[in-house]
């Protein structure tokens, strides 16, 4: 391929947003920002049109999409099919999501995320070492404590890992042992008190999982996993922003409250109903319906969301009154960051992955490695 510049009114390159720059691709790869008048020779000029060239959206949290979902079997093919759902939506990155099963469906799924597959960045473990009062829609009879056998299977995967996990479940030796091979911990589904979630920080757990949501809330006298989550600089944590999921006004006062270094990032928890018109499908057998923006189990429990991230990006502008460069750099950089890939950012050597927004943030054209989909 020969080098490409591709213009737009602006260029967010994963942190800020950044005018009288283009982007410079050189095949799959970013080459750079530059300015118009430092252009390699001979480089193509694309005239974009856009509002914005924004890094294609990093998803942290995703269980399904294309009409699957992970938990169905985890596999090559399958993750296949939900990144490419996501990668149309605007999400070049994701890192697939399996909600607590036994041991031979986890055991699937490491193995899968060990093959390539276009923009999947890793996996994510979401249970089954959860606290069984904040299951939410896993199944309680999944949820079990963490083993040693458990613990080094974990520890052995090669590849970004990420894994919630619940302290009711899993000691404090466990999570220090999980760090020190880089795997992100992230603390969830769980009823646990400010004190023992700082604790957990403090053994190297990174990040929450769905701030707010299954887990234990803030009170006068009690913080919680939400007031730690805010509180501790050392954490991160994942929003679901959708309106749904969370009160517009909490997720503003989180946005204003939040300790750095750690930061607020979009997920989408997005179920297999994203990138598809289906209605309904089935999580462990129990059938989740998808209803006025909503997907529940029968009984009303929220079971993921019907969200992908273009529109959490969105959301976070209209429902949080966050800048349109505060919400990209929430999907992009931010993330990114947390799981050390090279997605995520407009820059020299990162995967040319990158879409175009209009005015209103909606995207327009998406490019994955250099070609645009």
């Amino acid at each position: 391929m020969s080098v490409t510049a591709y213009r737009a009114a602006a260029i967010h390159d994963g942190m800020a947003l950044r005018r009288g720059v283009v982007l410079v691709v050189d095949g799959p790869v970013v080459r750079g920002l530059a300015a118009p008048g430092e252009l390699p020779e001979g480089c193509e000029v694309v005239e974009t049109g856009a509002e914005i060239l924004a890094p294609g959206y990093v998803d942290l949290q995703v269980n399904g999409g294309g009409g699957v979902m992970l938990n169905d079997g985890p596999s090559p093919e399958r993750m296949e099919v939900i990144a490419r759902a996501h990668a149309a939506c605007g999400t070049t990155s994701i890192l697939p999501t399996l909600i607590s099963a036994g041991r031979a469906a986890t055991e699937a799924a490491m193995d899968a995320q060990r093959r390539p597959v276009r923009g999947v960045i890793g996996l994510h473990l979401e249970g089954p070492h959860l606290d069984p009062v904040k299951a939410g829609a896993h199944s309680p009879a999944l949820i079990r404590p963490m083993e040693d056998e458990d613990l080094e299977r974990l520890r052995a995967v090669r590849g970004r890992l990420k894994v919630t996990l619940a302290p009711a479940t899993v000691s404090l030796a466990q999570v220090e042992r999980l760090a020190a091979e880089g795997v992100l911990v992230s603390l969830g589904h769980s009823a646990c008190s400010f004190e023992v979630a700082r604790d957990y920080a403090a053994a190297g757990a990174r990040c929450v999982t769905h701030l707010f949501n299954a887990m234990s809330q803030m009170e006068s006298r009690a913080p919680g996993l939400v007031g730690a989550a805010l509180a501790c600089g050392t954490l991160s944590a994942g929003l679901i922003c959708d309106g749904v999921h969370v009160h517009p006004e909490a997720m503003r006062l989180a946005a204003r409250a939040k300790q750095g270094p750690g930061r607020l990032f979009l997920v989408s928890d997005a179920m297999a109903c994203a990138g598809s018109e289906i209605e309904r499908f089935t999580l462990d057998g129990r059938e989740i319906l998808r209803r006025d923006g909503r997907l529940t189990l029968a009984d009303g429990t929220l079971a993921g969301a019907d969200l992908v991230m273009a529109e959490a990006v969105r959301n976070a502008v209209r429902l949080m009154g966050l800048s349109a460069e505060e919400a990209i750099a929430m999907a992009t950089g931010v993330p990114a960051a947390l799981v050390g890939a090279g997605a995520g950012r407009l820059r020299a050597k990162a995967p040319a992955d990158f879409i175009a927004l209009d005015a209103g943030l909606r995207v327009q054209r998406v490019w994955q490695a250099g070609s645009e989909l």
